[in-house]
This record gives structure tokens, sequence and C-alpha cells, in this order.
């Protein structure tokens, strides 16, 4: 733990260093609160002052610029990343609450990780050697789909001689121009939004895409587009198993649309990747990655409107399919003793399979 201090001055860039020396995920700043860093799962506060308003106002204030003061002013919302030399990369997030600003920090690797460091599914190296189509890393917020999303497109930088254009809300990991090149843009500052980036991205010659977040029909509907007509595109959305997925992206449209979404996606997927984290028997977390690969079946599926026999489809020849279950997943954490049953249980997307399972052991 940070020793305790006894001057009010917070140096923000010394707090986010110990952050990151902690092993900490994430920094809050809350008035009434001292600081506190999240650690695997759980809030942990640090040994310092109360913060006040004045104190998050001079913090948050000292790594805005006059833009984003402006538009927080407006919004009393902000999404940024920046950088800090000597320390690391940041996401933030500043909101307003009844008794003032406050700032969530999220810790970004400067170094992007390669596919191997987190002992991500081989297959993943064949399914990012597609020319185009679709690929969907899925999850709730902090379980790691910017990191598998960034390790892929690593992996495609050390391997293949592309024009990678990425397309975020704010732009997180930083990639350096080794085979590829890149083009990073966020939204707000860069472009207007998502759709609009997708669409002149159109014309600016990329062979893949990144888009940071598939938010809303329009921007859904862009990326199809781009898939369909000779791009590799990468996407995300909030879902915790890849058929929930599939449905999560046919809701979005209004009832006469869906159909043709259906026929699109079903023509353009490649993947569904759903992801989450679940804590180390002693510390630290360790993914879980559904995984849904498009074939003939899956794809006919998709088209003819039954998602609810897509989780089936995943069972089958798995050894020739490459797809997995998120119970598989979490069996093998729990036999090799990695994970608790407790957190086992706590984070299934398909509770009565697993105890079933588990029962049957």
């Amino acid at each position: 733990m940070i020793e305790e201090k006894k001057t009010k001055t917070i140096d923000i860039k010394k707090l986010l260093k110990s952050t990151i020396t902690l092993g900490s995920s994430d920094l809050h700043l809350v008035v009434g609160s001292e600081p506190q860093i999240r650690i695997d799962k759980d809030l942990r506060p640090l040994k310092l002052d109360i913060l006040t308003s004045e104190d998050i106002d001079n913090i948050a204030n000292s790594l805005m610029k006059e833009k984003q003061k402006k538009e927080f002013e407006e919004h009393n919302e902000l999404d940024f990343s920046f950088s800090l030399d000597n320390v690391g990369r940041f996401r933030a997030n500043y909101y307003k609450t009844r008794d003032g600003t406050a700032c969530a920090f999220r810790t970004i690797p400067i170094d992007v990780p390669t596919l191997d460091e987190f002992g991500n599914n081989p297959i993943f190296k064949e399914l990012i050697k597609k020319d185009k189509g679709l690929i969907l890393v899925t999850g709730p917020t902090g379980s790691g789909k910017s990191t598998t999303l960034a390790s892929m497109l690593h992996e495609i930088n050390l391997t293949e001689h592309k024009h990678i254009i990425t397309i975020e809300d704010p732009v997180e990991f930083v990639h350096k121009n080794i085979n590829c090149l890149f083009s990073q843009r966020n939204v707000g500052s860069d472009t207007s939004t998502f759709a609009s980036a997708i669409k002149y991205a159109l014309r600016q010659d990329p062979d893949i895409i990144l888009i940071g977040e598939m938010r809303d029909a329009e921007t859904i509907s862009a990326a199809l587009t781009a898939a369909e007509t000779g791009h590799l595109v990468f996407g995300t959305l909030h879902t915790n198993s890849a058929p929930s997925t599939i449905n999560r992206i046919i809701d979005v449209f209004s009832a006469d649309k869906q159909a043709q979404i259906r026929a699109q996606l079903s023509s353009s997927l490649i993947a569904v990747i759903a992801q989450s984290l679940i804590p180390r028997i002693g510390s630290g977390k360790v993914a879980t990655q559904e995984i849904m690969i498009s074939n003939a079946a899956i794809s006919n599926l998709i088209r003819e409107d039954k998602v609810h026999q897509l989780y089936s489809q995943m069972q089958l020849n798995q050894n020739e399919t490459g797809m997995r279950t998120q119970t598989q997943e979490i069996m093998e954490l729990l036999q090799n003793k990695i994970i608790t049953k407790e957190n086992a249980i706590k984070n299934s997307n398909k509770l009565d399979e697993l105890l079933n399972v588990i029962d049957n052991l």
C-alpha cells in the first residue's frame, strides 16, 4: 500500500504510477473517498487523504485539452485516452455526480501483447488470415476484449503487409508500424461517429477495419457492408455468449429490416469470440473464450432465424470445427485447479449446464 501523505497536493502522475506498480487495472477518484484501485475484481482504498471536489477538479483539468474541457462542460461525460512519459497509457472517463466530478482511469499496456502471451486459442491465428468478413469479440466491460483484439492486430502486424484502420472511442492500444500501416482514429476528435468513419474508411484503401464498439444500427449496418465488400472487419459488443451476440445484432434493427440483416450476417460472419475474465486462485484473472466459427450449418441457422439452435451446433464435431463453449472452458479451469467452484458458478453463462456437468464428475 502507498504510505500516507502529509500534504493535500495530489500528484496524479505518481498516483497512476502506483496504480500500475500495485498491479491494478483501474483507479477511481470520487469526492468524499480516498483514491481506490481495482485489483482482480475487488476495489481497495489507498491510504491517502479523502478527496474533495476541488482536488478532483484540479486533477481532471490537468489532463484535459481545451476542446475536451468544453465537451465535458457541455455533456458532463468525457472519454479519452492519454500517455504519461515513464508511466504508461490510460483510458479516462470523467463524469458528474451529485458531489462533483469523478474520474475512472483504466490502465492500458504500452507494449501490445502477442496472441501467445495470454494463451489465446491457436485457432485465432487462422481466423485472422481471412481476407474478408466479420470477427466479433464480445463480453462485459472489463473482460479483456480490447486486449484480445489488439493481440490479433499485432499478430497481423508481425506477419502481413496490410493497411489497418482502427475507429475507437477512445483509441486504447497504440500500434507501431512494423509490417502493416496503421491509421488510428478517435471518435469525437478525428471523426464524428463510428458509422461516418466506416463509410469514409472504404475510400481510404483499408484491408482491415477495427470498430471499437458496434453500438447502433447505423454502425452495425456499415460494418456488415464493409465485411461484404472485401474487408476484414473486427468489432465488439457487450454480450456474454456467441448466440446472444447474433440476437443482439438482429434486434437492433426494425422488423422489416431483420431478414436482410440475417442474410448479410450469415454470409459475412467469420467468428464470434465471447470472452469473460474469472479470478484465478491466488491472484490475477484468466480468460474463458467461447468460440463460434461460421460454417454452412451456422450460416444457415442465422439466415433461417434459428438462433436458438446455434449452441447445439457449436457442440458438434469440435475437433474439426475448432468451436468451444464457455462451459468447456470453465470445466478445464476447474479441473486444473486454476479457478474456484464459487467463481466458476458466479461467471457461468449457462449455469444449469455447468452444474449438471459438475454433478456428474
